[in-house]
């Protein structure tokens, strides 16, 4: 197949990561060749480390509930390209993808440059959600903030920072300061800005300073005003805060912190003039879904699918794990050969009594056998084999009585979950 006979979705696919430039000023080029459909649209922009998709999602959950017709991307997806662009919770129907990647595809070819696929992506987003007359988008950015292709919209009402953390340290800086400068790159002058409750003093900083310099409100909720049980039911994760009382579909103390931010966004809107009622709130908490976000898909025996990438959400898991089971369930494991793999290894691996390692489909993925020999030097203890494919790990892990937890990269949670849902129906 010739390039030109691709068709606009995959046109859209096979554009490139990266071409080590900053994203932010191709994607204004690009959107003024569409019209600046940006210029019509407001905007919740939810930048950080870890969390981010969980925070949009359950955002443009309670402005959906609200009666709001909502945008929203995230990045990356879990089972469906389509998935990167959602209204109301619903993603890109085909056909309609495939006429606003071409509209995009006509403006990039008027450019000196052909973008890179995030920039292409958002753009195409950004020109379905004025196309569908949005009343407002939830933006999460790709990688960083300031220079991050979502960053070339400005009527942003409210820009929320999640937890900050190493990650993307070739090209955000190895330092929480410097990583969070950049995050922090997404507030606008006089728009309110959420911040995570527990951030890392050094992050805090640099996100104080940036809000002190755009004149922009900060709103950060309290620790103290989380009540979270000391020993909760089981697979269950109770949430209250600030009067709001309600179940979270997402395990972890972690995702009690990202709803706060979430009803802190909403309470922000509704100081803007946006009609969202404390049962909105409620609802939009309760009912949000996210795959591969420490996801139960059986209870008994157990089976958990999370896309833990980062020693950051490798630490979440593990607490989940220690705080919900009583044995060692056995794991499948993958990551990408870029990635921390070692502190990924750290948090994860005392939880289980074995390990299988997989090789993830990326072309950045570590190999199977590399991972494994490295987990057995971080876990002496820890039975580890490596397995030739997926379906052999997923065998052999479901065989386990304790149950199993299928982590590491997203890209080995989308490969996994629809053969995890063929086999437990």
């Amino acid at each position: 197949m010739t390039p030109a006979s691709r068709s606009n979705t995959e046109w859209l696919q096979s554009l490139p990561r990266t071409n080590g430039k900053p994203g932010v000023e191709g994607m204004r080029q690009l959107l003024a060749k569409l019209g600046d459909p940006q210029n019509y649209l407001d905007f919740v922009h939810v930048a950080g480390t870890n969390g981010k998709g969980t925070v949009s999602t359950l955002t443009a959950n309670i402005l959906k509930e609200a009666g709001y017709k909502t945008g929203l991307t995230i990045s990356p997806y879990v089972l469906d390209f389509r998935e990167r662009m959602q209204i109301n919770g619903e993603m890109i129907p085909a056909d309609t993808l495939e006429q606003v990647a071409g509209q995009v595809r006509a403006a990039a070819a008027q450019l000196d440059e052909e973008p890179v696929q995030f920039t292409a992506v958002t753009a195409a987003a950004l020109l379905w959600f004025y196309q569908e007359q949005c009343d407002l988008a939830v933006l999460e950015t790709g990688v960083g903030g300031k220079n991050d292709a979502s960053n070339g919209v400005d009527n942003t009402l409210v820009a929320a920072i999640t937890r900050i953390d190493l990650d993307h340290t070739e090209v955000l800086g190895d330092t929480l300061e410097a990583i969070a400068q950049e995050k922090a790159g997404i507030i606008k002058p006089g728009c309110t800005v959420v911040c995570y409750p527990l951030q890392d003093p050094e992050a805090q900083q640099a996100i104080v300073a940036e809000c002190i310099r755009q004149k922009a409100e900060l709103v950060q909720p309290q620790p103290e005003d989380l009540s979270l049980p000391d020993q909760p039911q089981p697979l269950t994760n109770p949430f209250s805060y600030g009067g709001y009382e309600v179940e979270l579909p997402f395990l972890g103390a972690h995702q009690s912190c990202n709803a706060a931010m979430a009803v802190e966004i909403a309470l922000a809107l509704w100081r803007k003039g946006y009609e969202i009622s404390d049962e909105a709130i409620l609802s939009g908490l309760e009912t949000a879904r996210f795959p591969a976000r420490i996801e139960v898909l059986r209870r008994e025996p157990l089976v958990i699918l999370d896309g833990c990438h980062n020693p950051a959400g490798a630490k979440a898991l593990a607490g989940v794990l220690r705080t919900h089971t009583q044995k060692k369930p056995t794991a499948v494991l993958g990551v990408l050969a870029d990635k921390a793999a070692a502190q990924i290894l750290e948090a994860l691996a005392p939880c289980f009594d074995t390990i299988y390692t997989v090789t993830p489909l990326c072309p950045r993925a570590m190999e199977a056998q590399e991972l494994a020999e490295l987990a057995r030097t971080v876990a002496p203890k820890v039975k580890v084999t490596a397995c030739a494919d997926l379906d052999q790990a997923l065998d052999e892990a479901l065989a386990h009585a304790n149950g199993a937890v299928v982590c590491g990269s997203l890209y080995l949670a989308a490969q996994a979950r629809p053969e995890l849902l063929k086999r437990l129906t």
